[in-house]
């Protein structure tokens, strides 16, 4: 999705966005965001900075908007930014958030975000068990998927023979997981460093993507960020254990079948829309069931 300057915006638009928050002298697009057709921080001539994006209401994007927007009251105070308004107009769906200032979080070895990620984490997750609100099920949605099972079906179109050799295995896991993973929890499910923003604490963005899901679905998440980040898999699971007392509990085949589950999603994801983004994002997924599986994984080889 390619995102519109403020000059860009319809007039209509730009008259609503200004009519909750007064007149906008300057607007900072994001480093980063595929969501929204604008997202911006915004200066107002009252001296006022918040963080505002929008998508038209004819895009598949709206509805991930909408839900956000029902979410946000129930957030934990302080380690999510509060949603300040939510207008329509001209077809299209504006929201306005506090500005939450900060840097994206470093998740690296040694990082002093760490700590304070590890707060936040624990925070969001004593509030949200069980979820305040009904949301969609990660557990359904994984199910539909069915990443492994969909490429079991059609094996010729894989190229990789580590994946090729452990596809009835990985089919297995994946159907595991699909009941581990369901629980009451809301879950944020997209806890990599972009969403996390840091200044005296860590605060978590774009809950878009928010599902009910089981309460240590977001710590099994972000050992793969941390693996990501430097942290060997033995290590982030250790992170993890101890800030998630929920994830401390998973067994070793759960674990187990959880990363692979993940890494079918990821594997599907690079396949159907490849990006910058998706093969380093697999390449570590593979990372973290290889050491599960007590194998190597080779180098990635996804097809595009």
């Amino acid at each position: 999705m390619t995102r519109r300057d403020w000059s860009e915006l319809p007039a209509a638009v730009r008259a609503a966005i200004e009519n909750q928050c007064g007149s906008v002298t300057r607007a900072v697009l994001p480093d980063a965001g595929r969501n929204s057709d604008v997202s911006a921080t915004l200066h107002t001539g009252g001296g006022h900075v918040l963080f505002c994006k929008g998508v038209r209401l004819d895009t598949p994007q709206a509805r991930m908007h909408r839900h956000e927007a029902q979410v946000n009251p129930y957030l934990p105070l302080g380690v999510a930014p509060r949603l300040l308004w939510e207008s329509e107009v001209d077809g299209w769906l504006l929201l306005g958030f506090e500005h939450v200032p900060g840097h994206h979080a470093d998740l690296s070895p040694g990082s002093p975000d760490l700590p304070l990620v590890a707060d936040t984490l624990h925070t969001i997750g004593g509030a949200l068990t069980p979820s305040p609100i009904y949301a969609p099920r990660l557990a359904e949605q994984w199910a539909r998927l069915a990443a492994w099972r969909r490429l079991a079906h059609d094996q010729d179109a894989e190229a990789d023979e580590w994946v090729r050799d452990r596809l009835d295995e990985f089919v297995d896991r994946e159907h595991r997981a699909f009941t581990a993973i369901d629980g009451d929890a809301l879950a944020h499910t997209d806890l990599h460093p972009l969403n996390v923003l840091v200044s005296e604490r860590a605060r978590v963005v774009d809950w878009a993507w928010s599902r009910r899901a089981a309460p240590w679905v977001d710590a099994g998440l972000l050992v793969l960020r941390l693996i990501g980040a430097g942290h060997t898999p033995p290590a982030a699971e250790r992170w993890a254990d101890d800030v998630v007392p929920a994830w401390s509990s998973v067994g070793e085949q759960l674990r187990t079948d959880f990363a692979v589950a993940v890494l079918g999603v990821w594997h599907h994801m690079a396949r159907v829309s490849p990006g910058p983004q998706r093969a380093p994002l697999v390449g570590v997924a593979r990372r973290w069931v290889a050491h599960r599986l007590g194998d190597a994984a080779p180098l990635i080889s996804v097809q595009q």
